[in-house]
C-alpha cells in the first residue's frame, strides 16, 4: 500500500515546480525553431508522455523517501534509514530502568538494540560495563530506589531518561519492567522519558552529534496505545525535542535512525512537509 496518495497535493506541487522549467524552456525553443507540421502532433504526445513519466517518478520517489533533513528551532535534524552503530558521534542505546546487562532472552533479548550492543559492540567484558554503571556519577535524584524483590537482573532503579555515558554511547534508562520482566510504559511516562532524555543530552553532548533510534519501536509496550505506530512515536520525539531546551550548535546535529524493516510504516514526506517535523 502506497504511503503517499497518487494525487497528493505535495506531489502535485513538486511536479508543477519541475515541469514549469521544462515548459519555459520549450516555449523559448519554439520561438526560434520551426517545427515541421508532421512532428507537432508527435511532439505533443511525446511531451505528454514525458510529463506522465515525471509525475510517476516524483510519486515513486515520495513513497520511497528514506532520508530527510529538517530544522527544529535552529537545530539540524536528520531522519533516515540506517544502522545506529555506524553513525558518527554519540549513539543513544535504550536500556531498562535498572540498566540491566543480562542478555538471556528473558531480561534482555538477543535481538533487542541493547542486546546487540552488549554482544557485538561493547568491546569489553560485561563486568566492566557493570562496574562503569555502578561507579558512574549519577545525580542523587536519578537513583530512585532498590527493588529487592527482583529475582533476575539488577535491583537499583533509575529515573527514566537518566543517561550514562560509556565511550561513544549514551546509555539511557528507557523502559520500566513489570514482575515478568516485560518492558512497558504509559504514555505520560513515555513523554516524561523523552523530556528527561533531551534535558540530560543537553548537559552532556559536548557539541557532538547525537544519534538515536525511534524510542519505543521495539518490544516496549505503551499502555493503552497498543496500536501506536512508529510514525506517531517519531512525531512525539520531534515534538518533545522542539519544546525542550535541547539545541544542537552547528555542526553538531541530531540523527534519528530508522531500521530498514520499519521505513514502510513511516511517511517521511509528511514529516518533511510539516513545520518542525510535527
Amino acid at each position: 500500500m502506497a504511503k503517499v496518495n497518487f494525487f497528493d497535493k505535495r506531489v502535485i506541487k513538486k511536479f508543477l515546480g519541475s515541469t514549469s522549467v521544462i515548459g519555459s524552456t520549450l516555449s523559448v525553443v519554439v520561438l526560434f525553431v520551426d517545427i515541421p507540421s508532421d512532428w507537432k502532433l508527435r511532439g505533443g504526445w511525446l511531451f505528454l508522455a514525458l510529463l506522465v513519466a515525471i509525475y510517476l517518478v516524483i510519486w515513486v520517489w515520495s513513497n520511497n523517501l528514506n532520508s530527510i533533513d529538517i530544522n527544529v528551532e535552529g537545530s539540524k535534524v536528520t531522519v533516515k534509514v540506517g544502522d545506529i552503530f555506524q553513525q558518527p558521534g554519540l549513539k543513544a542505546i535504550a536500556f531498562n530502568e535498572y540498566f540491566d546487562t543480562l542478555v538471556d532472552n528473558k531480561v534482555i533479548g538477543e535481538e533487542s538494540l541493547n542486546g546487540i550492543f552488549i554482544q557485538k559492540y561493547l568491546g569489553a567484558p560485561v563486568s566492566e560495563l557493570d562496574r562503569h554503571i555502578e561507579n558512574y556519577a549519577f545525580d542523587p535524584g536519578e537513583i530512585v530506589g532498590n527493588n529487592d524483590d527482583r529475582k533476575q537482573g539488577k535491583k537499583k532503579q533509575y529515573q527514566i531518561g537518566t543517561v550514562c555515558i560509556y565511550d561513544d554511547y549514551l546509555l539511557t534508562a528507557f523502559s520500566k519492567f513489570d514482575e515478568s520482566n516485560r518492558a512497558l510504559l504509559t504514555m505520560p511516562e513515555y513523554l516524561e522519558f523523552l523530556i528527561n532524555f533531551w534535558d540530560k543530552v543537553n548537559n552532556v553532548y559536548a557539541q557532538k552529534s547525537v544519534s538515536t533510534t525511534v524510542f519505543g519501536s521495539g518490544i516496549t509496550r505503551i499502555k493503552g496505545h497498543k496500536n501506536i505506530g512508529d510514525e506517531d512515536l517519531l512525531k512525539i520525539m520531534l515534538w518533545t525535542f522542539r519544546i525542550s531546551e535541547m539545541r544542537f550548535k552547528y555542526p553538531a546535529k541530531l540523527t534519528i535512525v530508522i531500521h530498514k524493516d520499519k521505513i514502510d510504516q513511516i511517511n517521511l514526506l509528511d514529516i518533511k512537509s510539516a513545520r518542525n517535523g510535527v
